[in-house]
């Protein structure tokens, strides 16, 4: 999202680094870097400079996200979906 919170970005000494520029499980998924386009699935992510809470908590406002529309459309029939990113996020804490 531009945001400024990944590492070494403007807003990191106000907000810190971003959960979901730390997600290495999730890089590539929907062509972002860490979980930088897939943040809807990724707990502790800012939105409205508010850190949100799990995925089933914040899924209702993440759906109506400009971002996530941004990149469903621009992922088409490559999109990445939830179900495939949170299966993507178990396998490796089960590791």
């Amino acid at each position: 999202m531009n945001c400024g919170r990944e590492p070494g970005g403007s807003k990191t000494n106000e907000l810190g680094i971003c959960q979901a520029a730390l997600e290495k499980e999730l890089n590539g998924v929907n062509e972002g870097e860490n979980g930088g386009r897939a943040c809807w699935a990724v707990a502790g992510t800012l939105c409205g400079g508010k850190v949100q809470g799990s995925f089933a908590v914040k899924v209702g406002n993440c759906m109506n996200c400009d971002f996530f529309q941004l990149v469903v459309r621009g992922e088409g029939k490559n999109y990445c979906g939830v179900h495939e990113i949170l299966k993507k996020l178990k396998e490796h804490k089960e590791k």
